[in-house]
């Protein structure tokens, strides 16, 4: 049942869902397994046609550009003082990776892609530059910003479009503390309010790009005050590390799943309460830290998660999610060698397209292993359900009631005079052969390929008689648009 429905509960940017490129070489291992390949910033293919395609079918996909050896990076620009050369293999250091380097050339390849596939693109600073590391992954003394700032500099007056700027990767917590972090971002909004003095709409600025820490966030906000940070993100690895034996059945229990909920209502409160200028973002999101698990988070069975957290993100307030990754690891939403799309991609696209910005009340009366999330429908009049079933043995069957405030309850299969002659669209989206690990995806039982050509299939729907209820099959997903429903919500 749809809860009151005359106001929205909270409200994502247009651009909610949002995918990672990050900067890990081909010799970046977890537990034996190089899974990178050539999927980083600095070695991605950007002339393949599958690449462009995919971030094409969004029409406007947020790009973030950062992870841990963000820190690690320095730009060829300006007076730079050292050689300009790829990562070096560490493994006594944090991250196990120091000395990396974006040359120019190819900042400016990416920017042509970014152009040609209409991403909007956050990037993530160095902001251990100059800092002095006092033991193993903690570091004194303030952010050295010269390199950051001639890269900005460059990065405007070559006219590359930026969204927003990130403040460093995980280095909230023990890492750096509050204080320190917030007078670098008082810096870093210095350097953003010159740069971009004479533009009218200027980009975000967005930190710590960390671990929740609520007693860190709060310090952190309360020392950098009032309109210096625009966007405050987390991260969430909450299945655990990628070697886990048990990510399946993390994922497929609801009770799991809720416990991520408490995370999001923390810094819902935090930023109401010292942070009202802010919005919140997840920065990066995979699932399991470490690169993810081959055939579970790059597989069918990783979208009852990853679903499961854009619905309870946006509940939430969370403006923007941001996957990690579009490509590389076991995360990615697309293959790391071949760029075909994993299931999660059409996830993704499908919640993309059809869940609007407003976020409605909503709620089942049945089993637990049903996960319910509602909003507006995306550019279109009506509203957008989406249930995961999570139950391995049985089907939902499924009947919509709406109640309002002024009107009570409806219950919308049973009411002729509310449907206006429109059918109801149902997208049902199943694991080939029912195999949970499988990396094909069914739409309406029919197998989501690219074409020959590299293009992405189209996401067609189904055409339901809104008198009968909806049937979701075990282990199963389904998005279900009803265009008869007029909601006072949704006309605001």
């Amino acid at each position: 049942m749809m809860g009151n429905t005359d106001a929205a509960i909270a409200e994502t940017d247009s651009d909610f869902i949002c995918a990672n490129l990050d900067w890990w070489p081909p010799d970046k291992c977890d537990y034996g397994t190089c899974s990178w390949g050539n999927a980083s910033l600095l070695n991605l293919d950007l002339e393949s046609s599958l690449l462009e395609n995919a971030v094409k079918a969004f029409d406007a996909l947020k790009i973030r550009l950062g992870g841990s050896l963000e820190d690690r990076v320095i730009y060829d620009v300006g007076d730079l003082k050292q050689p300009c050369h790829p990562f070096t293999k560490n493994v006594s250091v944090v991250f196990g990776f120091i000395d990396g380097c974006l040359p120019i050339s190819r900042w400016d390849a990416l920017n042509l892609f970014f152009r040609k596939t209409r991403a909007v693109v956050a990037f993530g600073l160095n902001a251990l530059n100059g800092r002095k590391e006092i033991s193993k992954g903690v570091w004194e003394g303030p952010w050295d910003s010269t390199n950051a700032n001639d890269f900005i500099q460059y990065t405007v007056d070559h006219g590359y479009q930026i969204n927003a700027w990130e403040l460093g990767n995980e280095l909230s917590g023990r890492r750096v503390n509050a204080t320190q972090y917030a007078a670098d971002a008082i810096n870093l909004h210095g350097i953003l309010e010159n740069i971009y003095k004479d533009f009218h709409v200027k980009p975000h600025l967005v930190a710590p790009d960390g671990v929740f820490n609520a007693s860190w966030y709060t310090e952190f906000l309360q020392q950098s005050g009032p309109n210096i940070v625009g966007v405050v993100t987390h991260h969430i690895y909450n299945l655990g590390p990628g070697v886990d034996e048990h990510l399946v059945e993390k994922i497929l229990d609801p009770s799991y799943l809720s416990q991520e909920e408490s995370i999001f209502k923390s810094l819902k409160t935090i930023l109401e309460n010292y942070g009202p200028w802010s919005r919140a973002w997840v920065g990066e999101a995979g699932g399991a830290y470490n690169s993810g698990h081959n055939l579970v988070t790059n597989a069918f069975v990783s979208s009852f998660w990853y679903l499961d957290q854009l619905g309870m993100a946006s509940t939430y307030n969370t403006k923007s999610y941001c996957r990690q990754t579009l490509i590389g690891g076991n995360y990615g939403l697309l293959n790391t060698t071949t760029y075909v799309p994993n299931p999660d991609y059409y996830s993704a696209l499908l919640w993309h397209r059809l869940m609007g910005e407003r976020v409605l009340s909503v709620s089942s009366n049945g089993t637990q292993y049903l996960r319910t999330y509602a909003h507006c429908t995306k550019n279109a009049t009506g509203v957008t359900v989406l249930l995961i079933n999570l139950g391995k043995l049985d089907g939902i069957t499924v009947e919509v009631s709406i109640y309002s405030q002024n009107g009570g309850q409806k219950n919308l299969n049973a009411r002729t005079d509310l449907v206006n002659g429109k059918s109801r669209l149902e997208y049902h989206l199943t694991a080939k052969d029912g195999d949970l690990h499988s990396q094909t995806m069914l739409l309406n039982g029919k197998v989501l390929d690219v074409s020959p050509k590299g293009e992405i299939p189209s996401l067609e729907p189904v055409e339901v008689n809104p008198q009968t209820p909806i049937s979701v099959a075990p282990l199963s997903i389904a998005f279900v648009a009803l265009p008869y429903v007029q909601l006072l919500a949704c006309s605001r």
